[in-house]
This record gives C-alpha cells, sequence and structure tokens, in this order.
C-alpha cells in the first residue's frame, strides 16, 4: 500500500513491496515491530520482503541514530537562522511605527514563501536532496526569526515559552507511542494528511481574502482564530506520529541512510507547524 504522506510518497524505499507493502503493514498483524525495539535496521529484520528491493548504493541503512542526527542538524540550521534574522532586525518598542517593521514582515513573508516552495520541492522530490532539506531549513529560519522576534516585542517571554512547549510536545509524543505503542493505521493516516491539506487550503484562502478586506478570522485573536490554532496545534502532533511510524518502518526495512534526511525535514516541518501554532496560542491567551 502505498503512502499517502508526501513526504515519503516520492520515496521508492518506502513504497516498495517489502518497506510499507499490504503484507508488512503496522496492524496487518505480520511484519510490525515495537517500538520498544528499536534497533539499528540491519537488513533482515521483522518487515523485509522475501523479495529484496533493488540495491541502492548508500553508506549503510538508516539507524535510529543517524535519524536523530540529521534532524539535529536540520533543526539547529532553523534555530542559528532565526537567532541571525532576529539579531539583524531592528529593535521593536513603543514608539515603533508599522513602517519601522516593514523590513521584518518582509523578511517574514519572504521566507514564508520560499520555505512553503521549498517544502513542496523536498516533499515530491523522489530522491532526497540533504542540501535542499538544508535550504528549507534556512528558509524557514529566516521566517520563524522573523516571526518570533514580533510576538516577543509584543508578549516579553513567549518564545521561549513556545519553543519548551514544542519539544515538550515532541517528547510527549513520542513517550506516548513508544510506550503505548500506537500502531497507526491506514485510515488514521488518510485522515491526517486530509485534514493537513485541508487546513493548508484553507489558510491560503484566508490569505486571498485578506487582499480584498475580507477576512475569515483563523489568523486573529477572537474565538475562530484560537480554535483554528488549537485544530493545528493537535494535527501536528498527529504529524509526528505518523513521522515516528515511517521512521519505524524505514530502520525496520534497512532503507539507505540518506533516508534519514527524509525523515528529519518531515519532523521538521511537524515541529515548526507544533511552534507556529503554540506561539498564536500563546499570544491569543495572553492577549485577553
Amino acid at each position: 500500500m502505498q503512502s499517502n504522506n508526501p513526504v515519503f510518497r516520492r520515496s521508492e524505499e518506502f513504497n516498495s513491496a517489502g518497506a510499507y507493502g499490504n503484507q508488512t503493514y503496522a496492524g496487518s498483524g505480520t511484519g510490525y515491530t515495537d517500538p520498544s525495539t528499536w534497533s539499528t535496521g540491519q537488513p533482515g529484520q521483522p518487515g523485509q520482503s522475501s523479495t529484496p528491493a533493488p540495491p541502492v548504493a548508500t553508506g549503510g541503512p538508516m539507524t535510529i541514530d543517524s535519524v536523530v542526527q540529521k534532524t539535529a542538524i536540520a533543526l539547529f540550521v532553523v534555530i542559528v537562522t532565526a537567532g541571525i534574522t532576529w539579531a539583524m532586525a531592528p529593535d521593536i518598542d513603543a514608539d515603533t511605527t508599522p513602517a519601522d517593521i516593514s523590513g521584518i514582515i518582509a523578511l517574514a513573508s519572504i521566507g514564508s514563501l520560499a520555505a512553503f516552495a521549498l517544502s513542496m520541492v523536498n516533499s515530491f522530490k523522489r530522491i532526497i536532496s540533504p542540501a535542499l532539506v538544508l535550504l528549507f531549513c534556512a528558509a524557514e529560519g529566516v521566517a520563524l526569526g522573523a516571526i518570533s522576534l514580533v510576538f516577543e516585542s509584543m508578549y516579553p517571554g513567549i518564545v521561549m515559552s513556545a519553543v519548551l512547549g514544542t519539544f515538550g510536545a515532541f517528547a510527549g509524543t513520542l513517550a506516548v507511542y513508544k510506550f503505548f505503542n500506537i500502531k497507526v493505521t491506514d485510515k488514521f493516516r488518510k485522515m491526517v494528511i486530509a485534514a493537513m491539506f485541508g487546513m493548508i487550503a484553507i489558510s491560503l484562502i484566508e490569505v486571498v481574502l485578506s487582499f480584498f478586506g475580507a477576512q475569515i478570522g483563523l489568523f486573529g485573536d477572537g474565538g475562530v482564530g484560537l480554535i483554528f490554532a488549537v485544530l493545528g496545534l493537535a494535527l501536528g502532533v498527529f504529524m509526528l506520529v505518523l513521522d515516528f511510524d515511517f521512521v519505524e518502518q524505514g530502520v525496520a526495512n534497512g532503507l539507505p541512510d540518506r533516508e534519514g534526511w527524509r525523515a528529519a525535514f518531515a519532523m521538521t516541518v511537524s515541529l515548526v507547524w507544533i511552534y507556529t501554532n503554540l506561539l498564536r496560542i500563546l499570544a491569543i491567551m495572553r492577549g485577553d
């Protein structure tokens, strides 16, 4: 069964018969490995097809450690570029006018558009490119740095709270996934992916409407905005569950090490999604 996750859909290894086929899919009764038994993913582990996929030149199989390392690198790039953007931006205080922060808004817009374009390229690219993943992280960092600066100037301390909350959500989701032996079903996967694309579509509609002076209120500080942000936060957690499931299956099937960059990209997207929605929730709550 082919994956519905656009990040992994373009990977031949993830969609091969031995890596998420009907015979080894989690919950089918065969080939599923308990998260507590995560290992280095050597070929021949449970979940592999009796007919191996064509050999791929690689430095070795993907492992949990390699995914952690690549994800750490991706997040490091996001944090560094966000910090540089923050440091280079002008200070915002009570006397700052909209014209004074026009440059920050422009940075946030450019970074967001670049990150969105690169996320689409990385999501549908058959062979993952580490350079494009890191370029996405840099663009995302520029956008987050500018956005975070604006929120911090309005609500001091909110950025650190959002960062801690994001990593808390990551740790909590991983703990629940591992210790409660969460099994991702095909129906759950389809629902999460459909909800993700639906939320993106609605957000784009809101942006277009704002050009004509009309808004639904999805990004506002009212009740509609709060509900939308809470739903976005919950969706980000569900996206992390899908990420963990794909990593587990990839390691179990001995995917090449380069696929660790695909997993790192996916988890970076999920964490950024969680952070931005958590930032909005905290801002709305403090604004009240």
